[in-house]
């Protein structure tokens, strides 16, 4: 039986969700967003992409590309509900489903052709009963491997389909660009570039062992995707690997004691989050991005496991004390990774500790409050005079 791996993406998810929801909008240059000449281009439709207009460039830039552009603000909220149908939709053709993010998802194809034919139709039934469901349009791509199926699915976008079949796998690959490799980032380009690297077939040309000498473990890794090999299975329902919260200010700042207080908020947020769905995590990072939108992160690991508000916070505070500011702020956020999903054992040459496991209490306490009552029903001491101004995101 040949493995087959499918890999769904959602078309402009946000902004074609937009349009479904108002006509009005179909045909025409949308972006989701904020409205502000500080904010960001979340996501894009194709009619505006045909500007250069792409997510995560800035408004200001956005407008200049196409003076038509129409902002809408964005609905996570309906976003998760027509996420929640497409992932929906991809079950009923198999059990083995996973979401890769809240408009992709990977499914295992393997055996699928007993039941529905050839896996180009298997494609063709997935993206009409898509449509039929969510009203939206998804393009498929479809490979022996993990790594190649999401390739193929961005070669026929929107609303195509193009397979990579097994005995095809060795010429795709021979022309393929490196850096359509899924993780060759920026910097591996640029050594692989320097080694005479442009595409998967000039890696063929020197042996794993070259690779591996020069690149270490991603060496070994390049070589296996260039041969076409990725052992990566489908794992549905995979649990969360971080979670963070950040803000972008209407203002750029220096203020110390303001850039606390929103630790502070976004350390609850977290470690609420954290809490709710029985999470600890062991890395605290702390991202910066300056007014000339140079980035930084910060993180250090902990001793144990937390999803306590006040160690996040305190951790936090701590990498942003060794930050210099050179520029002022025009984002800050923190996150937490590195989970373990199950209640922590203390072991015979631990103490217990007990001060972090009352806060812990707190913390759970606040929560419950905070559930029945709502969001501002309880307050920290340190927020109370802290006024929270708009921003242009925050999640």
């Amino acid at each position: 039986m040949r493995t087959w791996i499918l890999h769904i993406d959602m078309d402009a998810f946000f902004a074609s969700v937009e349009q479904m929801d108002n006509p009005e909008l179909k045909g025409k240059p949308v972006a989701v967003g904020g409205t502000s000449d500080r904010s960001v281009v979340s996501a894009a439709s194709y009619e505006v992409r045909k500007y250069g207009v792409r997510s995560a460039m800035s408004v200001v830039k956005a407008r200049k590309l196409c003076p038509e552009i129409i902002m809408v603000p964005g609905r996570m909220g309906r976003y998760k509900e027509i996420s929640q149908l497409a992932m929906g939709v991809l079950r009923e053709f198999s059990p083995t489903v996973e979401q890769a993010s809240v408009d992709e998802a990977y499914l295992d194809g393997t055996g699928l052709e007993r039941l529905f034919g050839p896996i180009d139709e298997v494609g063709r039934r997935i993206k009409a009963r898509m449509r039929e469901v969510t009203g939206l349009t998804c393009s498929v791509g479809a490979a022996p491997v993990r790594f190649l199926a999401k390739i193929a699915s961005d070669l026929d976008k929107p609303d195509g389909m193009y397979i990579v079949r097994h005995e095809e796998v060795a010429e795709f690959l021979r022309t393929l660009p490196v850096g359509k490799i899924p993780g060759v980032g920026a910097k591996l380009l640029d050594v692989l570039k320097r080694l005479g690297v442009r595409t998967c077939g000039d890696l063929l040309l020197k042996p794993g062992e070259y690779w591996e000498e020069r690149l270490g473990k991603y060496g070994s890794a390049l070589y296996d995707r260039a041969r076409g090999i990725d052992p990566t299975p489908v794992t549905p329902h995979e649990a969360s690997k971080s979670c963070s919260a950040e803000n972008t200010f209407r203002e750029d700042t220096t203020d110390r004691t303001l850039l606390r207080k929103w630790l502070l908020s976004q350390s609850e947020r977290v470690g609420e989050d954290l809490r709710r769905h029985g999470y600890k995590g062991r890395t605290v990072t702390l991202k910066i991005k300056y007014s000339d939108f140079s980035q930084i992160t910060r993180s250090r690991s902990l001793d144990g496991r937390t999803d306590n508000t006040g160690v996040i916070y305190e951790t936090a505070c701590g990498l942003l004390e060794q930050v210099k500011l050179p520029r002022s702020v025009r984002l800050i956020g923190v996150g937490v990774s590195n989970f373990e999903a199950r209640a922590r054992q203390v072991t015979l040459f631990e103490e217990a500790p007990a001060r972090k496991e009352a806060t812990s209490e707190l913390d759970k306490a606040v929560d419950e409050v905070r559930r029945k009552f709502g969001g501002t029903a309880v307050t920290r001491m340190e927020l109370l005079d802290f006024r929270k101004k708009p921003t242009n995101s925050e999640d």
